[in-house]
């Protein structure tokens, strides 16, 4: 009925005959109540005669059609109303009652007194003029309920719901109150003429992209929202597409809290994101497990405040945990991420402490006042680029601030420690990459040692490898968000660039998983799926965004970096790991290394590093590392005297 009333354009006019005619209604009903009124206040005046009736209601209603349509009174708009127009209605009015006593004079069809004949004519103009001032009024009213109400529906967005499974018809219940959301039914594949109804909602079947622009234009769609992201990703070359050729929104319902731009959304409605068409299906994870592996323990995370080690820290939260120690040196991501766990986790017990791994007594000061069980090692320097042009600092941070750490869970009996690697440390061809591969090689010798009773100490060690995590801090993703909404170009390094991501929250997982089914000394690896080419990932996030690659926004080449590759090494296959119980995660199989052998290589680089001596400090790197082989840098020049 409200979508009739907004074609009709009923919140802007009414056609003036309907005013007219709502105006003569008004005044004939005005005066049967006056014939009425005067028979029931002076029954004995008698019956009024049929003919009676038809002179003074024909006469009325000739009369008053006369002025209205002289006068021009339906012509006005009703919500300007004011007196100007209230006494044009009066003076039809009196013009009626005028025309009404010569006919009835004139043509006397019952002999009334003609003290009743000017009681009558008084009555009727009073109740007509009445009557028509009160419909005025009351259209005014309509009026304004009624604009209410078509703005309050265009301020919500019309949207249809993708599939009818039971999520989607639950999801349109829970809409149902929505301010911001009109549901106007549901959206499938199939037979374009089946029609049915679900719960008041019609299901509209599509066939292709004209189908899905008739209904569209026909409903006047602003939205199109997944209740499942998997389905996000099965239409992503179908119905997304038409969306945005046809400049239709696609929304996602998240079933799980996820924080999105550092704000926590608990299954809101929001955009859908390049990260939910990259991701693969969730991965399955033994939440049972481990929780009771984390509950009631004392845990530190280092980077608590970087991208990995604050989603970290909100799935710890859920865990049971008894403390939660945050460990980082930058200022401002820390206090966010202290403001997020009180709003979220007010019943937590978590310590935000400023420090750097770099500084053994700092470590020193957190590791004997929170005697932590378990650490989480996510500290590091991760821009290939940057760390390129500054190794002596990667060297410094990756490599001696991992093995403080290390030690420090030594000495102090921590249960365990689980130390976030990358697939760059895999044949690294960058400084980053090499010195997590140091960093892991240090610590798995230090498991070794303590496996071998070469030395004392009960920490078992585990590092996880991911590939590049979607929407982290420096990432390319948000890069590319910010050159769309400043117009473009996008840059791309290269049109054949490939890389394998994963989301956050995966990562998370991994590490969570790794770190309950580990026995220790172990490196696992996760099978991140199918690499993505950065290209197509660059013109998907144009398209979301409502834009024409290469037309609106344009793609910029812009040449590889330093230490960039075109191609990741994948991490999971049968020939370089071993399986586990999780068909996801996989044990990788590594060169082990003496522990002796791996300090003096720590303390060496440590060294060079202070002293920013970068040649022999990059030369002892490819020395410990062989399968170090520099690409797309100056480094290039120390491979073949170490070959």
């Amino acid at each position: 009925m409200m979508m009739l009333l907004e074609r009709l354009h009923i919140d802007k006019y009414v056609n003036v005959y309907v005013i007219f005619a709502l105006d003569m209604l008004t005044s004939f009903i005005a005066s049967m109540l006056g014939l009425l009124g005067m028979w029931l206040v002076f029954p004995e005046g008698g019956q009024y005669p049929i003919e009676f009736l038809a002179e003074w209601f024909l006469s009325g209603i000739i009369g008053i059609g006369l002025f209205f349509y002289g006068l021009k009174t339906y012509y006005s708009v009703i919500r300007h109303s004011n007196l100007r127009e209230v006494g044009t209605l009066i003076v039809s009015v009196v013009g009626k009652e005028m025309l009404t006593a010569l006919v009835v004079l004139a043509f006397p069809m019952v002999a009334f007194s003609l003290q009743h004949i000017w009681a009558l004519l008084v009555l009727d103009g009073l109740l007509t003029s009445f009557a028509l001032v009160l419909m005025r009024v009351c259209m005014v009213l309509a009026y304004d309920i009624l604009r209410m109400q078509m703005q309050n529906r265009r301020k919500r967005e019309t949207v249809l719901i993708y599939g009818t499974d039971n999520k989607a018809i639950s999801f349109v219940r829970t809409m149902q109150l929505s301010n911001k959301y009109n549901v106007a039914g549901f959206i499938v594949f199939g037979d374009a003429d089946r029609n049915h109804v679900i719960h008041g909602k019609h299901v509209f079947h599509v066939s292709n992209e004209r189908d899905f622009g008739a209904v569209v234009h026909a409903r006047s769609i602003d939205s199109i929202i997944f209740a499942h992201r998997q389905d996000a990703r099965n239409e992503e070359n179908r119905l997304i597409r038409y969306c945005n050729s046809k400049r239709v929104k696609v929304l996602y319902s998240p079933s799980v809290e996820e924080v999105v731009d550092g704000k926590v959304q608990a299954g809101t409605v929001r955009e859908i994101k390049i990260e939910d068409l990259l991701g693969r299906p969730e991965i399955n994870i033994s939440l049972k497990e481990i929780r009771e592996n984390f509950r009631d323990k004392v845990v530190l995370v280092t980077g608590a405040a970087g991208s990995i080690g604050s989603e970290l820290c909100r799935q710890l939260a859920q865990f049971g945990i008894k403390r939660l120690v945050l460990f980082d040196n930058a200022e401002t991501p820390m206090h966010n991420c202290r403001l997020e766990l009180e709003e979220r986790f007010p019943d937590l017990d978590f310590v935000p402490v400023v420090g750097d791994v770099r500084i053994p007594a700092r470590l020193d000061y957190v590791f004997s006042k929170f005697h932590p069980q378990v650490v989480f090692h996510a500290a590091a320097y991760k821009h290939v680029p940057l760390m390129e042009e500054n190794p002596c600092e990667a060297v410094f941070v990756n490599v001696a601030g991992s093995r403080n750490v290390a030690d420090r869970c030594i000495r102090y009996g921590v249960e365990k420690m689980v130390m976030i690697s990358t697939d760059k440390a895999v044949n690294p061809t960058n400084v980053m990459g090499c010195t997590k591969r140091l960093a892991e090689i240090y610590v798995q010798s230090l498991g070794l040692a303590i496996e071998q009773g070469k030395m004392q100490g009960k920490t078992r060690f585990v590092t996880t490898r991911f590939g590049n995590v979607l929407g982290s801090n420096g990432s390319v993703i948000p890069r590319f968000r910010d050159q769309i909404a400043k117009g473009g170009p996008v840059t791309v390094t290269h049109p054949e660039i490939t890389r394998f991501f994963m989301t956050i929250p995966e990562a998370c997982r991994l590490v969570m998983e790794a770190a309950t089914m580990s026995i220790g000394n172990q490196i696992f690896v996760f099978d991140m799926g199918e690499s993505v080419k950065i290209s197509h990932l660059a013109w998907r996030m144009i398209e979301l965004a409502g834009f024409e690659p290469d037309k609106d926004i344009k793609i910029a080449y812009t040449g590889l970096r330093p230490g960039e590759k075109l191609y990741e090494e994948v991490l999971s296959t049968e020939e370089n790991t071993l399986p586990t119980r999780h068909d996801r995660i996989r044990i990788a199989k590594v060169r082990q290394y003496d522990y002796q052998e791996a300090v003096a290589v720590a303390d060496r680089l440590e060294e060079l590093s202070k002293e920013i001596r970068i040649p022999e400090m990059i030369c002892l790197m490819k020395e410990t590392v062989p399968e170090f082989v520099s690409k797309n840098s100056e480094f290039e020049r120390y491979d073949k005297p170490v070959r």
